[in-house]
């Protein structure tokens, strides 16, 4: 499973915003939910699918968040990026 990962401590309320060139799924999930995402187990995370970008989520508690940049299944593509935390 190919993916875009970065880990970034984040204090609650904080707004992870991605800009990307693609539509793209863009999930933020604590270390143990990445690490099940990682084995291709379920996993809880907020964010989704995005077709209209930039995308917005707000973590709901301070701590390590792991933002995930993941295309369809089956889609290839090289993009561009950014990812900011605001707040």
């Amino acid at each position: 499973m190919s993916h875009i990962h970065s880990r970034e401590y984040m204090d609650g309320g904080s707004t992870v915003s991605v800009q990307c060139s693609h539509q793209i799924n863009v999930l933020v999930m604590d270390d143990t939910n990445y690490s099940n995402y990682k084995s291709g187990r379920s996993c809880r995370y907020y964010g989704g699918f995005y077709k209209m970008l930039p995308a917005n989520i707000t973590v709901p508690s301070t701590g390590y968040w792991n933002v995930v940049l993941a295309l369809p299944a089956g889609h290839r593509a090289n993009i561009r990026y950014s990812i900011n935390i605001i707040g």
